[in-house]
């Protein structure tokens, strides 16, 4: 009997010393060293360590798929109550100040723009005729249909109907283009391409938007401009951008190619139908997947490892747009594409990647210059334009900030140069020196853009009406080269 109790006792003390548990070891990791029990967690501290990891990098991917909604979203936020717009109601987008808000704004033609919801019903969008480029697209940023030149109506204007994700064709639409929306939300805009005020101002009358239900005596279109007001669609950083996702989203119906997203994003807090309210530790990992997740997308957008990324093998132009509008292919969602493209530009439209002759826009752009370093907004830079650049229409050079991805804001308030611009110093041959730095060379102050010391830049150069000589790569257009400070 002594016995017996004396081997209890002993089993007893050895349960409660763990001598009889398997060992812990430490196992090297890419978040540290962890404690394993049996290959498994060890303990709470573990578990807690991997769900943090599990949980921060489903953020940086959700907020790299997320990129183009919260682009749309964050201008409808500006729109409404910013600029104090309604919905339906157009703002003209005219001057530097205007765009400044912009991602990669052309600051060439005028921009009408609005944000409508069809949720309350079928919305009808009038073109009127004359010279415009435009587009409808929901909050994806997916093209549903051009307008103008390139859309249904070639510029001879007309009717177009939206129908929301829930809804059907009404059967008395005749005489309407009928364009099903994927999403409640969407955008419609036109680019104003004929220059002169009263262009503008038939503009703003003719390009209509309104309830289908309204169609028997339409309202007299409202438009404003931005009238001096500081506004801003670029996508926000930090908790902030997963606000702005989270106010939209729950407007929107879920596409089942976003169901497994969502699902990561749910025990983050953000959730279709409950409330954002995240503690302490989500708001901790929304803000580092944030943050992560923007460097990712900057690398996707500035440093491009796509196949065929680059315009000509002797250059650092890259194809500005290199993905379908539509956002898909055979086998995947172009996620990465898409990424490259949105994170530093907002709108996409087929006729922005034109394969005719002639027609509608192409744009490359370069990030780096002939040397291989990000531009430096403190050096002089000069960009050589051969003779005879493809474009039927007219060609652009603009210059963004790299970190915000608008226009750089300067004393001088001049951000591009266009073969528009009336004392455009043109060489001999016919091609055109440009310099962009902190100041003008001496006598090439028409020539040149002015940047921002301690600030990085990047470039566009587009094409209007691009011709055979840019489809087929014979026209070569040189990388900038740093010059010497005047």
């Amino acid at each position: 009997m002594m016995r017996t109790a004396t081997l209890l006792t002993a089993l007893a003390t050895l349960a409660s010393t763990n001598a009889w548990a398997a060992p812990v070891e430490t196992t090297k990791t890419p978040i540290g060293d962890l404690q394993l029990q049996f290959g498994l967690p060890a303990n709470e501290d573990v578990e807690r360590r991997i769900y943090d990891e599990m949980d921060f990098q489903r953020a940086t991917q959700a907020y790299i798929w997320a990129i183009p909604f919260v682009a749309m979203a964050e201008w409808k936020h500006a729109h409404l109550d910013e600029i104090g717009a309604a919905e339906n109601e157009t703002v003209l987008y005219k001057d530097f100040k205007d765009k400044i808000g912009i991602l990669t704004a052309n600051l060439t033609t005028p921009y009408l723009i609005t944000f409508g919801n069809l949720s309350k019903g079928p919305v009808v969008v009038e073109m009127p005729v004359g010279n415009f480029g435009g587009m409808v697209m929901d909050f994806w940023q997916r093209p549903m249909t051009d307008l103008g030149q390139l859309g249904p109506d070639q510029g001879k204007g007309g009717k177009y109907l939206l129908v929301g994700p829930s809804q059907t064709a009404p059967a008395d639409a005749d005489g309407y283009t009928v364009v099903p929306v994927k999403t409640n939300n969407f955008f419609a805009g036109i680019r104003v391409l004929d220059q002169g005020e009263d262009k503008l101002a038939a503009a703003q009358k003719g390009f209509r938007i309104y309830p289908y239900a309204d169609r028997g005596n339409p309202p007299e279109q409202r438009s404003r401009g931005v009238d001096g007001k500081t506004w801003s669609q670029v996508q926000p950083r930090g908790l902030d951008y997963w606000k702005r996702f989270d106010e939209y989203m729950q407007q929107e119906p879920v596409e089942e190619r976003d169901r497994m997203m969502m699902a990561m994003l749910a025990p983050l807090g953000i959730e279709k139908g409950k409330s954002f309210t995240p503690d302490e530790r989500e708001t901790k990992i929304l803000n580092d997947g944030a943050l992560m997740g923007e460097l990712m997308s900057m690398n996707i957008s500035y440093a491009k490892r796509f196949p065929d990324s680059y315009y000509r093998d002797d250059a650092k132009w890259a194809y500005v747009i290199m993905f379908d509008p539509g956002q898909e292919r055979p086998n995947y969602t172009e996620l990465d594409e898409r990424t490259d493209y949105f994170y530093e530009a907002v709108t996409a439209a087929a006729g922005m990647i034109s394969k005719t002759p002639g027609a509608g826009s192409a744009y490359l752009g370069a990030y780096k210059d002939k040397n291989d370093r990000w531009f430096d907004g403190s050096k002089t830079y000069r960009l050589h334009v051969p003779p005879n650049p493809p474009a039927k229409n007219f060609w652009s050079l603009t210059v963004y900030d790299t970190y915000n991805r608008v226009q750089l804001d300067t004393p001088s308030q001049v951000a591009d140069i266009s073969s528009r611009k009336k004392d455009l110093k043109i060489n001999d041959d016919g091609s055109v020196d440009l310099y962009v730095g902190p100041k003008a060379p001496e006598g090439w102050a028409t020539n040149w853009i002015e940047t921002v010391p301690d600030k990085a830049w990047f470039a566009y150069f587009r094409f209007y009406g691009p011709t055979e000589e840019y489809f087929n790569q014979t026209y070569a257009l040189p990388d900038f080269e740093e010059v010497s400070a005047p």
